[in-house]
């Protein structure tokens, strides 16, 4: 993990914690979801017109990666539905890189040094320190965000490494996300819009006014996650998952500082855990 990569892969972090913060401020958080996504389409069909098509070797690993987003949108709007940026945010994100790191091993023959290992528990464990607190546990809501938030966990881990063969398999990182985003936004843009199909006009009316604001996260987006897959290709797949999950320390200051949420003492000894893993990381 050379310091260009690592540099990289956190700038990632931040433009990802910032789209997911747009989606918590907004009021329609499905729409908005939705919104960005079918945006991203569009922003994919230029870069492919610009960069071309990935080989046709990366083709299955593509649309396995559709199927599996679907998941993804459908658990990140229930999480985020029902808990906090500050609470979902780092859960979701906490857990899918030990996932990660303990699936590659016996799925891509990809196993991790101890430094490595110390570096993705580190930053995993202060992800979950800064999200877990025991009054967001206890609370009832939190429950149900707690369950939506562990299921996009385990649905991160899956596209993680999905995405990761798949463009190793491609070559072109940018190629690969740009077919991605072109094709990925519509099946759950189209599920949203059928479960309002009785307030078309209303949610078109919103789309209006939301647009460009969604058309900056569609952007982020895509561009976080181009980042994260050149990385990808550059080292191993478990320790980049961990070290894009930095977005949680962005998350919790976006969160404190322009959605008013609580900053507490537990999320600043999580901030240091997540510190010392990213520094683990670079010296495995």
């Amino acid at each position: 993990m050379t310091w260009q990569i690592v540099g990289a892969v956190l700038f990632a972090a931040l433009l990802h914690a910032s789209w997911n913060a747009l989606i918590k401020a907004g009021q329609d958080k499905a729409l908005d979801t939705a919104l960005i996504h079918i945006l991203g389409c569009g922003v994919g069909v230029i870069l492919v017109a610009l960069v071309g098509l990935p080989g046709r070797q990366a083709w299955p690993w593509l649309a396995a990666s559709m199927v599996i987003h679907i998941g993804y949108y459908i658990t990140l709007v229930g999480a985020y539905r029902h808990g906090e940026l500050g609470f979902s945010y780092p859960i979701m994100r906490g857990t899918a890189p030990l996932l990660v790191a303990m699936l590659s091993g016996q799925l891509i023959g990809e196993h991790l040094p101890f430094a490595a290992w110390v570096g993705v528990a580190g930053i995993s464990g202060g992800v979950l320190l800064i999200g877990l607190t025991r009054a967001n546990v206890e609370s009832g809501s939190r429950r149900h965000a707690l369950g939506y938030a562990l299921a996009n966990a385990a649905i991160i881990a899956a596209y993680t490494i999905v995405d990761g063969l798949g463009v190793r398999s491609s070559g072109n990182a940018l190629q690969y996300v740009a077919l991605l985003f072109m094709l990925d936004g519509l099946p759950y843009f189209s599920i949203v819009m059928w479960q309002r199909r009785k307030a078309f006009a209303a949610s078109v009316a919103f789309m209006k006014q939301r647009w460009p604001v969604a058309l900056v996260g569609s952007c982020a987006s895509l561009g976080a996650y181009a980042i994260a897959l050149w990385a990808m290709t550059k080292a191993p797949i478990a320790s980049v998952s961990a070290l894009r999950e930095t977005s949680v320390l962005f998350a919790t200051l976006i969160g404190v500082l322009m959605l008013k949420e609580r900053f507490r003492f537990q999320r600043l000894l999580g901030t240091g855990a997540v510190v010392a893993g990213v520094m683990a990381l670079r010296l495995a």
